[in-house]
């Protein structure tokens, strides 16, 4: 029986004891002796949050070897999360060398870069590390963590805090693309020119991905932000935005702790963190002057959704070139179990 034992699914929440594999349990694409099914360990984790429930949600594959390109779309779908994360472990010293190969899903494609993934997986390869007894908490291999994704490498440092852990990636330097009309903008979304902050532009930026950001004078508009998703892709076309999706932000918070509201709002759901729209908006602060160099900004996302994230961003900027962005926050786990196929 010991070889026909399976993990079952468990939350954390109810236990504050490290997850631990039980005896004789599979944590890769190993047959089952009893049949052909193949069995795959996943995390769940939440991610820009310290407390479970919080943030944005991410499944984590911990060994994706064995898994087609078709499998692991599909397995996204299943997930049916913002994006799903694929781990392939590789040799030590290619590690070392390279980082830990990752890969990238939406319920719909895959994508080279992603901000909550990017921590989230980090977070959890830091604490198997850790649990596995490979590395100590001391050594240089439990503060930095190196990604490996279709980007590039996104290095992911670690410190603890009151809080928990706090994970801090680096990003691929900022490009800054067309500036659009505030006007047309305004249109397509529904609002008022007014309700659009005229002292920043409306401009696409991408640190992995682009995004095109949309300063809200007033947060109650924030708040209250519906539009037709064809209208705003239309806009971003006709204008050659060279992004899908816009990112809105508001310096207007309700707390003097937060530095912007944020909301991410797209036609597949709205996205209670976006780690990769919020280090492109931390760039564009910082070239804009909304923030000072190496400011730390805290970007408040998920709220009208129940699902509060916390994004620390930051940036560093040498004469008129913006570069270092970094974007941190907590992940913890809320579930794991197993997958069989």
């Amino acid at each position: 029986m010991k070889d026909t034992r399976r993990r079952f699914l468990k939350t954390l929440a109810v236990s504050t004891v490290a997850p631990v594999l039980l005896d004789g349990a599979r944590t890769s694409a190993e047959p089952n002796p009893n049949g052909s099914s193949r069995h795959f360990h996943f995390v769940q984790m939440d991610v820009f949050a310290s407390q479970r429930l919080q943030g944005n949600p991410l499944s984590v594959f911990t060994d994706a070897r064995g898994l087609s390109d078709a499998e692991m779309q599909d397995l996204a779908r299943e997930t049916n999360l913002q994006e799903t994360t694929f781990v392939f472990p590789r040799e030590t010293a290619i590690e070392a060398r390279e980082g830990v190969k990752v890969r990238i899903f939406t319920p719909y494609e895959e994508v080279p870069f992603a901000g909550h993934p990017t921590l989230g997986t980090a977070t959890i390869l830091r604490t198997m590390r850790l649990d596995s007894g490979m590395v100590k908490a001391s050594e240089a291999a439990a503060s930095t963590i190196v990604l490996d994704l279709k980007v590039g490498k996104i290095p992911v440092s670690f410190r603890e805090e009151a809080d928990g852990v706090f994970g801090e990636m680096r990003q691929v330097p900022p490009i800054f693309g067309p500036v659009l009309d505030r006007r047309a903008v305004a249109e397509a979304l529904g609002l008022d020119a007014a309700e659009i902050d005229s002292g920043f532009p409306v401009q696409t930026v991408s640190t992995g991905l682009p995004f095109a950001i949309v300063p809200i004078r007033r947060l109650s508009t924030l708040q209250a932000l519906q539009f037709d998703f064809q209208k705003a892709s239309a806009c971003l076309k006709s204008q050659q935005a060279e992004a899908s999706d816009f990112y809105f932000i508001s310096r207007e918070t309700g707390d003097p702790k937060v530095g912007l509201r944020a909301r991410g709002l797209y036609s597949t759901g709205e996205d209670a963190a976006t780690g990769s729209a919020a280090g492109c908006t931390s760039a564009w602060m910082v070239k804009y002057g909304m923030a000072q160099p190496d400011e730390t900004v805290l970007i408040l996302q998920g709220v009208e959704m129940k699902r509060p994230s916390k994004i620390f961003v930051r940036s560093s900027k040498s004469g008129d070139s913006i570069s270092n962005v970094r974007v941190g926050g907590h992940a913890v786990q809320i579930m794991e179990g197993e997958v069989s196929l």
